[in-house]
């Protein structure tokens, strides 16, 4: 059986990296260390975690267990108006930290994913049968 192939050429020390420069800028952001400093107690865990589901995503390795999006959902905390800042903030740290192909890609990948949670967001607290916004 042949192995998937990455989605762009990276390496498990890059994604490592990102995370980290990336949780270093949240940790002082204004609007985003508030709301991961409500749920996260233990930084290099919560890294390890989330570098776990990057590599998952982006270099099809196992490892990661969670939902992503029930965690967003759940938090309490994040609204559809954080997302622009947290892609914002993750592409800076991606356009520092690596290759410009491999930046596209995963940033790519991040928008992909954050329209999705952004969406999970809104639908909490929607009342039943209401319309979705997919925008």
């Amino acid at each position: 059986m042949t192995a998937i192939p990455p989605r762009f050429e990276i390496t498990e020390a890059e994604i490592d990296l990102v995370v980290q420069r990336f949780y270093r800028r949240v940790r002082a952001h204004p609007e985003l260390a508030p709301i991961f400093a409500a749920h996260v107690t233990d930084w290099p865990a919560h890294e390890a975690k989330i570098a776990r589901f990057w590599k998952g995503a982006i270099l099809h390795a196992p490892g990661y267990e969670g939902s992503p999006m029930m965690a967003h959902r759940r938090a309490g905390n994040v609204a559809p108006g954080h997302f622009p800042d947290w892609l914002g903030t993750f592409d800076a740290v991606l356009k520092q930290s690596l290759a410009p192909e491999a930046a596209a890609g995963w940033s790519a990948l991040a928008h992909r994913i954050g329209l999705g949670l952004r969406q999970g967001v809104e639908d909490v607290g929607r009342a039943p049968g209401a319309v979705p916004n997919l925008r």
